[in-house]
C-alpha cells in the first residue's frame, strides 16, 4: 500500500506543479479559445490542462519502470509501452482539438487507433464475461468488443466536461472506489503479489485528479479539455479490463461462489460500469437525442444533465457537488455490498443496500430541489441562463 500511495503523491505533485505551468504559459501566449454558445463559463480559459495531466501519468510510469515493486507490470513490458503510446496520441490529439477543433471523425478514428494500440499491441482484452463460463472465443470478436468499450468510456468522461471541478472530481471518486475494489478483489483472489496494472492505473488517476483540482475547481483557472478527459477516460477503460483480464473464468463463475455469492460473481463488470454510470448515462442519452435528430452524435449542444441541473436552478458548483454524490453513493454502495459478501457481513449485501436507497434518496431530493431562485428576466448586467 505504501508504494501506491507513494504512486498517489507523485503523480499529484506532478500534475500540480505541470499545471501551473501550463495555466501561466497558456495565459502569456493566449492559449485559448473564446466563449461558445453551449459554454457555462464567461471567462475565455484555457483548456490545455490535459499536458499535465499526461506529465503527471507519463512521470508515475516511467518511475515505475524502476520500482521493483511493480515489476510484475512490465512482464511483459509491451504493455505499459502500449498504454503510454495510447496515452500520447490520444494527449496529441486533444490538444490540436483544443486549439482547433479537429472534425469529429478524425477524433474518432484516433480514439479506435490509441484503443487498438492498447488491444493488440498492448495484450488487453476483454476475454471472460460473468455469464457462467461465458468466454469469448473469437480473437477478432474481443478485440471489437474491447476497442469499442474503450472508445464509449472515453467519450463518456468527455461528455461530461462542462463544469469548473465536474470530471476531475468524478474520475477521483470512481477511482478512488475502484483502487479500493480492485485492491480488495486482488488479495481475496491468492495473489502472490498485491501489486497490479488496475490497482496502479487507479492510484495514478487519482494522484492526476488531486494535482489538477486546485486549479480547476470553480472558478477554474484551467480546463483539462479534450486532451485531460480523453486520457482519463482512456485509463478508466484500459484499468477495468485489466482487471477482468487477471480473472479466470472459474472465479468468475456463479456456481463456483454459490447463490449467496452470485453478485460476487458479477461484480467484475458491475462495479467498473457502476463507478462510471453518470458520464455513460449522459453520452447514451446524448447519443440517443442528437441521432434521433439527424444529427451526429458527436455534434455539441447544451442538453447534458450538467446543462439540465443548472436549468433546475443549481448553481455551477452546487451542481458539481450533486454529481460527486451521485458518484459516491452508487459506487460505494456497490462496493459495500462486494466487501459485505466477501467478509461475510451479517446480512451480507443488505449494509450496501441501504447505503444505497438511503443514498439515492437524499440524492433526488437535493438534486430536485434548486440551490438558487428561478432567475428574473434577463438584464444586461444579469444574462438569462440559457445564454451562458
Amino acid at each position: 500500500m505504501k508504494q501506491y500511495l507513494f504512486t498517489i503523491i507523485l503523480t499529484a505533485t506532478v500534475t500540480l506543479v505541470m499545471t501551473w505551468a501550463v495555466w501561466q504559459l497558456s495565459l502569456r501566449f493566449k492559449l485559448y479559445p473564446g466563449i461558445r454558445e453551449r459554454d457555462v463559463h464567461t471567462t475565455p480559459t484555457p483548456r490545455l490542462g490535459g499536458i499535465a495531466i499526461v506529465f503527471g501519468i507519463a512521470a508515475a510510469i516511467a518511475v515505475s519502470a524502476a520500482n521493483p515493486f511493480f515489476s510484475i507490470m512490465w512482464v511483459p513490458p509491451q504493455t505499459m509501452w502500449a498504454i503510454l503510446a495510447a496515452v500520447l496520441l490520444i494527449a496529441v490529439i486533444g490538444v490540436i482539438d483544443d486549439l482547433w477543433d479537429l472534425d469529429w471523425m478524425i477524433k474518432l478514428g484516433a480514439q479506435f487507433l490509441a484503443a487498438g494500440i492498447i488491444t493488440v499491441g498492448g495484450g488487453l482484452q476483454i476475454l471472460a464475461l460473468p455469464l457462467g463460463d461465458m468466454i469469448i472465443f473469437s480473437s477478432w470478436l474481443s478485440i471489437a468488443v474491447t476497442m469499442f468499450a474503450i472508445v464509449v468510456v472515453m467519450n463518456a468522461v468527455n461528455f461530461i466536461d462542462g463544469l469548473d471541478g465536474l470530471v476531475a472530481g468524478v474520475c477521483l471518486i470512481a477511482n478512488g472506489v475502484f483502487f479500493a475494489y480492485s485492491y480488495i478483489l486482488t488479495r481475496d483472489t491468492g495473489a502472490s503479489s498485491y501489486f497490479n496494472l488496475a490497482s496502479f492505473l487507479a492510484a495514478v488517476m487519482i494522484g492526476a485528479c488531486i494535482g489538477f483540482l486546485p486549479l480547476n475547481w470553480s472558478p477554474a483557472k484551467l480546463f483539462m479539455g479534450d486532451s485531460g478527459a480523453l486520457v482519463l477516460g482512456l485509463l478508466m477503460a484500459t484499468s477495468a479490463i485489466a482487471l477482468t483480464g487477471q480473472m479466470s473464468s472459474t472465479a468468475m463463475n456463479p456456481e463456483e461462489f454459490g447463490r449467496s455469492q452470485l453478485l460476487g460473481a458479477f461484480i467484475p463488470i458491475l462495479l467498473p460500469l457502476v463507478v462510471v454510470i453518470l458520464p455513460l448515462l449522459d453520452f447514451g442519452l446524448a447519443v440517443f437525442r442528437r441521432m434521433r435528430a439527424g444529427k451526429s452524435p458527436f455534434s455539441p449542444d447544451r442538453k447534458h444533465l450538467h446543462h439540465r441541473m443548472l436549468d433546475l436552478g443549481h448553481r455551477d458548483r452546487d451542481a458539481v457537488l450533486i454529481f460527486y454524490s451521485w458518484t459516491a453513493v452508487i459506487s460505494l454502495a456497490v462496493l459495500l455490498m462486494y466487501v459485505g459478501s466477501r467478509e461475510d457481513w451479517p446480512g451480507q449485501y443488505l449494509p450496501g443496500v441501504a447505503f444505497g436507497v438511503i443514498g439515492i434518496a437524499a440524492c433526488l431530493v437535493v438534486t430536485l430541489l434548486p440551490t438558487r431562485r428561478a432567475p428574473s428576466a434577463p438584464t444586461e448586467s444579469a444574462p438569462a441562463l440559457e445564454n451562458r
